[in-house]
């Protein structure tokens, strides 16, 4: 029977809805900005889907674990660590993998983000196998699966009878989320961790592509988004984070938020460094609107890890014929297929099977989308 350490960051992710751009260390400033929990609610997600496996699930007491395996009618778990508040840290985490290790796991799925993949790897090194269900602001490492429903696919591959895990090398990427507050993307390797792998269903850890090839490519993008946004001065523009983005703001004579979301219309910059409420007030009824999103490099990413922002609320408003894609080809060509995880199924699957991706002036290149597929289980468990 396989063994899995199941543990819960419950305050992963908070902060990108409000715009703060990581929770690590800023759980009470999220609060105070109406952030609600989200890891609950993409843990359950993964747990319903995995019920009637028949594995042995040892956990953390109450929101760290237990209440969602409650929930989900597993039988059997054991709770082998206890926090002593309910305001859990990285302390726990890795105090409960500790645990998880004096047991004998077979595998720690965690769900969280970068954060709790650092604390998770800490501990148990290479020892373990070691897999994300996505629920944090970016998570560029390579220990997540690319949607919760994906990280129920490969728990079932390797934990049913006869099924056994194809094991991988994953990157655990730690970044500074101070720097990436200010704007600034600095990343580390942490660690070099086992994962359980399976093509489709985990992403990659994000390449950051500089040479003058790319920056042509960038320049040629903007170029042609600035003829778009000028020939449309009525529609209202949110561009969203990262270099490419930021070179269309360039083209446009506007300094753009290099990590955020920023407004644009009639060649103005309306708003800077929107969160979701800030978007969602400038999405009155009638606005016309487009969003102009790029690609996380290799790890294929289009919605849903640094863009929390752009709720399903913010996507229904815009509309998905109003989603614009813009990337280089190099990056296209170093990222097999492409994945939308807005936090609103329905909403995935409208986005069909293929992107179009701006990929130069007038250029375009269809892009696969990585589809989950598998048995629907629903409850009413530890909603987001």
């Amino acid at each position: 029977m396989c063994t899995i350490g199941f543990l819960v960051n419950p305050f992963a992710g908070m902060g990108g809805a409000v715009g703060l751009k990581g929770t690590d260390g800023m759980v009470e400033a999220a609060l105070a900005r109406g952030a609600v929990p989200r890891a609950p609610g993409r843990a359950a997600e993964t747990i319903l889907q995995v019920a009637d496996i028949g594995a042995h699930f040892i956990t953390c007491s109450g929101v760290m674990g237990e209440d969602i395996l409650a929930g989900a009618g597993i039988p059997g778990y054991e709770v082998v660590y206890r926090p002593a508040s309910e305001t859990t840290g990285a302390a726990d985490t890795m105090a409960a993998c500790r645990a998880f290790l004096d047991r004998d796991a077979d595998l720690i799925l965690f769900c969280g983000g970068d954060g709790t993949a650092r604390d998770v790897y800490s501990v148990i090194g290479d020892l373990v196998p070691m897999l994300g269900i996505p629920a944090g602001v970016k998570m560029y490492s390579a220990v997540f699966a690319i949607h919760p429903r994906a990280a129920a696919g490969i728990v079932r591959e390797g934990c049913t009878p006869g099924g056994k895990f194809l094991l991988r090398d994953a990157e655990v990427v730690d970044v500074d989320e101070e720097a990436y507050r200010e704007g600034s993307l600095r990343t580390r390797l942490f660690g070099i961790a086992k994962s359980p792998y399976r093509p489709g269903l985990v992403q990659g850890t994000k390449q950051v592509f500089e040479d003058s090839d790319e920056e042509r490519a960038k320049k040629d993008i903007a170029r042609f988004m600035r003829e778009v946004i000028e020939g449309t001065p009525g529609i209202l523009y949110i561009l969203g984070p990262g270099s490419t983005t930021a070179a269309i703001g360039e083209e446009i004579g506007l300094k753009k938020t290099l990590l955020g979301f920023d407004a644009v219309k009639g060649g103005r910059l309306i708003a800077t460094d929107l969160n979701e409420e800030g978007l969602l007030g400038l999405l009155e009824e009638g606005t016309s609107a487009r969003l102009v999103i790029s690609i996380i490099g290799a790890q294929g990413s289009v919605l849903g890890r640094g863009t929390q922002q752009v709720s399903p609320a913010v996507l229904r408003r815009i509309g998905r014929e109003n989603v614009i894609i813009v990337a280089t080809p190099h990056k296209l060509a170093e990222t097999p297929m492409v994945f939308v995880d807005s936090g609103d199924r329905d909403m995935d699957l409208a986005f069909g099977d293929h992107l179009s991706v701006v990929s130069g002036y007038r250029i375009a290149q269809r892009k696969r989308i990585g589809r989950v597929e598998g048995p629907e289980r629903t409850s009413q468990v530890g909603g987001e």
